[in-house]
């Protein structure tokens, strides 16, 4: 899979990746009413076991994710269990990305302490004498945050989640991204919220052509000057949308076993990934939601090869794209490379 190139993933959601171990801990510590008390029992409440008919059904699996998310301390642990976990699949560079309200929303919680806490998460799991190694040789630190706009909470809501990720611009928050009920909250609604996190100093990428059409891709572009798009799959409905994409060099955030989860294509063989390359778009693998869909990376880059058709070459341009698109410096994109090869 490494292709004797560093590993990078640029779309996976802290808040959708719990190991289910710590559900049931955080759920028996914290007195929380869990539906199952053993791991069989648990895993078709949060995980996927088929496919969900669309995205919203999907997101329903988050559900019992946030009930655990109780206190501050649960939520400092599982943005800990992240970067563990992403270290233990010898991911090189890793951007997770979350939302402050919807983590805090179930249980009374600020915002701004969660973005506090996910930071606290983040930086315990980056300060054992590995991780500081790594760091001293010139590598960036082994992941950094995105915060989300969760499209469903409405305007007012995104402004507070606005305000929560900047509260996180000094420790590692590093962009914005829009998220959620595509189809009912377009990116029309957030373009202040975007523009404001651009003058803050913010980077800005957003989910579209998901949920919803080309139409969303394009306003996802020339509306929220996203810099990447997560998933963009349907821009393959529109070939001013994919020219547009390979014209401003838009890398998508492809997320092969999400995308069959959320009903957005029928099957892998069925996925437009083949096509979009072909269009001269760049494009990077990711695992979206791991422990929802029972998957880690390189696990999306085997059935991208042996199920979608994708070349080891291609493999490799998928990594390089992400590589290129991470929100890094040249120096720490350099030393990753040199680490590497």
């Amino acid at each position: 899979m490494r292709n004797g190139y560093p590993l990078v993933e640029l779309h996976r959601h802290l808040d959708g990746n719990v190991r289910l171990e710590t559900v049931l801990d955080l759920g028996r510590s914290r007195g929380v009413d869990l539906p199952a008390d053993d791991l069989d029992s648990l895993r078709p409440y949060v995980q996927i076991m088929d496919r969900e008919p669309d995205l919203v059904a999907f997101l329903q699996k988050f559900a019992v994710l946030r009930q655990v998310m109780t206190d501050y301390d649960a939520v400092r642990r599982i943005a800990r269990e992240n970067v563990e976990d992403a270290a233990a699949e010898r991911i090189d560079y890793l951007e997770l990305r979350f939302s402050p309200w919807f983590m805090a929303e179930a249980h009374g919680l600020d915002p701004k302490g969660v973005v506090e806490a996910v930071c606290d998460g983040v930086e315990e799991a980056l300060s054992t004498d590995a991780e500081r190694a790594r760091v001293a040789a010139g590598l960036p630190p082994r992941a950094r945050l995105i915060g989300i706009i969760s499209r469903n909470f409405g305007t007012d809501i995104g402004w507070i989640e606005l305000e929560a990720a900047l509260a996180g611009k000094d420790r590692g928050v590093v962009a914005l991204d829009l998220a959620g009920d595509e189809a009912n909250y377009p990116g029309t609604l957030f373009v202040d919220h975007f523009e404001q996190a651009r003058d803050a100093g913010l980077r800005t990428i957003a989910h579209a052509g998901e949920a919803d059409g080309a139409d969303s891709v394009r306003q996802a572009v020339l509306g929220l000057k996203a810099e990447r798009i997560g998933h963009g799959i349907r821009a393959i409905e529109d070939p001013a949308a994919m020219d547009l994409l390979a014209e401003r060099e838009i890398p998508l955030e492809i997320c092969p076993t999400s995308n069959v989860h959320t009903s957005a294509v029928p099957t892998l063989r069925d996925h437009p990934l083949r096509a979009l390359l072909d269009h001269g778009i760049r494009a990077t693998l990711n695992t979206d939601d791991p422990s929802i869909s029972g998957i880690d990376l390189a696990h999306e880059y085997r059935i991208a090869h042996e199920e979608m058709g994708l070349s080891e070459q291609d493999l490799q341009a998928c990594q390089e794209t992400a590589l290129d698109t991470a929100f890094l410096t040249q120096t720490e994109r350099q030393a990753l490379l040199t680490q590497t090869t």
